[in-house]
């Protein structure tokens, strides 16, 4: 059962002598006994789920941690305070917290707890000891080599790289076909405008050519949709598994990692005992247990992700061609409107010869 709801929604900007930056509302509902009250309602930038990230990153180092929008540029767009923009990182910042709440390990770290109900965070602190921590993990396993990554994490990479190229070319094809289209409406609007403007030096045309330019202002009001549904709904979800995959291989970084300490370890620990028959370190041990708990959070993030990878594209797929049906509807429904029109004025032009 859900206990923890949250949502991202109403951005403001804020200017300032010394910057300008957008806000937006982070509403908490829950039941959960660590939270003191069961609604909170805060505001937060970028950068503070940005800190919420890493933090979750440096605190969670075996579990797949959701990606954030890129923080300076999205594809398409050149203006970070443009209603088009500041909506679409609204959106990817609401879905990144909803894949944290809806998490059963994240959900309950403290830092997101702190990032929801707190109304100043103290972010200096914490970044400055996850500076040390990162330097210190490097430090320990920068001396070891993994031999074999086991054959099911080979997969996963493998399916990654794989994943990455097919959604790169479809990322680029669906860029080139936006740009296409964003052009094909320009052009559109321009070419109805013309036919509205005939109509005043041609009194017999006056219906037909009203009915030309009415059928393609509709067309236009449909290609208008299309264009947004691809720009603002369908590259987004591209992008944002293009993140995910780069977040899915750290992860995988870091088990290796973890893997290559324990080997090390356990081979120092071996020729050790032939040489003396000391016993075998506890911190061999600890080693063994620590990877076999990210290969256990590992496998369960995987088939989280592939869980929710198959529902949302699902729903991007299906939205799809939602809007190219109801596109191509309302272009037909148009056009056939406009042969009613030309059938009418044709029925009273063989009425009037008659007469």
């Amino acid at each position: 059962m859900r206990d923890l709801f949250v949502t991202v929604d109403d951005p403001k900007k804020h200017v300032s002598t010394m910057e300008t930056y957008i806000t937006y509302r982070v509403s908490t509902k829950t039941t959960r006994i660590e939270f003191d009250l069961p609604e909170y309602c805060v505001r937060r930038r970028y950068q503070d789920f940005d800190w919420l990230r890493i933090k979750l990153e440096d605190s969670q180092p075996t579990h797949l941690i959701p990606p954030l929008p890129e923080k300076f540029v999205m594809k398409g767009v050149v203006d970070r305070f443009s209603e088009e923009f500041v909506e679409t990182r609204m959106k990817a910042l609401d879905k990144f917290l909803k894949r944290v709440a809806d998490h059963p390990v994240l959900s309950f770290n403290p830092q997101l707890n702190a990032f929801l109900s707190a109304k100043d965070l103290n972010k200096r602190q914490g970044l400055a000891l996850l500076t040390k921590v990162g330097e210190s993990v490097k430090y320990v396993a920068g001396g070891y080599k993994l031999r074999v990554r086991p054959q099911e994490f080979c997969a996963m990479g493998e399916y990654l790289d794989t994943f990455s190229q097919k959604l790169g070319t479809i990322d680029r094809i669906a860029q080139r076909i936006l740009k296409e289209q964003s052009e094909y409406l320009a052009e559109l609007r321009e070419y109805g405008t013309v036919y509205s403007s005939w109509t005043g030096s041609e009194e017999e045309l006056q219906r037909p050519l009203e009915g030309v330019a009415s059928s393609v202002s509709t067309c236009c009001g449909a290609m208008d949709e299309l264009v947004e549904n691809m720009g603002q709904d369908f590259l987004p979800v591209l992008r944002e598994y293009m993140l995910y995959i780069e977040s899915m291989k750290n992860v995988l970084k870091k088990r290796d990692q973890t893997q290559a300490e324990y080997e090390g370890r356990l081979e120092a620990a071996i020729l050790r005992k032939q040489e003396d028959r000391t016993p075998m370190p506890s911190e061999v041990e600890r080693c063994q247990d620590k990877v076999e708990c990210f290969n256990a959070d590992l496998k369960a993030d995987w088939e989280r992700w592939q869980s929710n990878k198959r529902q949302d594209f699902k729903q991007l797929l299906s939205g799809m061609a939602d809007k190219n049906i109801n596109y191509y509807e309302k272009c037909q429904a148009a056009w056939e409107s406009l042969i009613s029109v030309l059938q009418d004025k044709q029925t009273d032009d063989q009425t009037s010869e008659t007469d």
